[in-house]
């Protein structure tokens, strides 16, 4: 195999990849930015790392907002707080 062939061969799969992505978001199932889209009702909203193996994570879900803290143990809950719609402006 010459080397005209490869760059044919490596443009062709390119080119049917871009094709399915391009398919795939018309209909819904690949959204452009990662982790964003529409109608989810958890979403990761900060992510603040502690050390290597330690991190604290700011949740909301659905119509609160949660503090947790994760370690190589586990996730703890430390705090809950419910959103409300006049304080921030009508943003969730």
């Amino acid at each position: 195999m010459n080397l005209g062939q490869q760059y044919l061969g490596v443009l062709a799969v390119m080119s049917l990849l871009g094709a399915a992505l391009w398919w795939l978001r018309r209909r819904g199932f690949a959204s452009p930015v990662a982790g964003r889209r529409t109608g989810r009702r958890m979403e990761t909203l900060e992510r603040l790392p502690l050390g290597p193996q330690h991190a604290l994570y700011l949740v909301r879900i659905g119509r609160a907002v949660a503090v947790v803290a994760c370690s190589q143990a586990g996730c703890s809950l430390l705090r809950t707080v419910a959103i409300d719609e006049e304080a921030t402006g009508g943003r969730p």
